[in-house]
């Protein structure tokens, strides 16, 4: 007996494929990779019972399970959740379509510009032992951390972002945000993450850092006031003591924290 296979099935198939995928990055950026594999597991028992073999007393009891096992996980990844909602809502969101059918090479000569000053600036500093806090944006909209700062366009340059990280300068406790190959606010203020997990020689800034990339998709470039040193952090995640290059790959996307 020949099943029927057309256009919307293969469409099916390539959607649920596609979203699988994108729950499997979430999954392996939060560190939570081996919770994936059990969810998947899970499922396939689950059609296995009720689907294939037709056992109803199993099959019932896995259907119950299943629908608790959805509000758990709600539960358990609700920051990762409201963070793809918002991601999908902002008008940077809706850019993802374009990506998956575009070649990677898209935006790099425009939107890659700013790297090369980032890089010598937060060099500069560092050799000075004088703190910066440097958020990228990437694809989720920023404009609730932009408008806690003082707003202003201006070309990415490697001296103008000295000055304001100058000890004397009014803006130099804050952040600064650059999206778009461009600077758009500083002295912003970002959520600061309570974790044990951090050793005690992080301060505020990187706290700050950790916070704003649970928050958000931004990558966020830590400049250490007391030992001169460069982090980054990304996904929740954070990278120490980093060399100019190993800075240049992750804003470059070569390179994961």
């Amino acid at each position: 007996m020949w099943v029927s296979f057309g256009i919307k099935d293969a469409l099916d198939v390539l959607l649920v494929a596609f979203f699988t995928y994108q729950i499997y990055k979430l999954m392996k950026s939060s560190g939570t990779l081996t919770v994936f594999s059990g969810i998947v597991s899970v499922v396939i028992v689950w059609i296995l019972v009720s689907q294939v073999l037709e056992m109803r007393l199993m099959g019932a009891i896995l259907d119950k399970f299943i629908s608790v096992g959805f509000l758990v996980l709600v539960i358990l990844f609700q920051d990762d959740i409201r963070r793809f909602l918002v991601a999908l809502g902002s008008n940077r969101g809706w850019k993802f379509l374009a990506k998956i059918f575009s070649r990677k090479d898209t935006q790099t000569e425009e939107q890659q510009k700013y790297i090369a000053p980032v890089v010598l600036a937060c060099m500069n500093l560092a050799r000075k032992k004088t703190g910066a806090l440097i958020v990228i944006q990437r694809e989720m909209d920023l404009s609730a951390y932009i408008h806690t700062g003082e707003i202003f366009t201006a070309d990415v340059n490697t001296r103008l972002i000295e000055n304001i990280f100058f000890k004397n300068s009014p803006l130099h406790d804050g952040a600064m945000i650059i999206g778009d190959g461009k600077i758009k606010a500083a002295g912003c203020i970002l959520p600061v993450v309570q974790s044990l997990k951090l050793s005690k020689e992080m301060g505020l800034r990187h706290r700050s850092g950790v916070g704003m990339s649970k928050e958000t998709d931004a990558i966020v470039i830590i400049v250490s006031e007391e030992r001169g040193i460069i982090s980054v952090a990304h996904n929740g995640k954070i990278g120490i003591n980093l060399s100019a290059e190993d800075l240049q790959q992750i804003l470059s996307g070569d390179k994961e924290v």
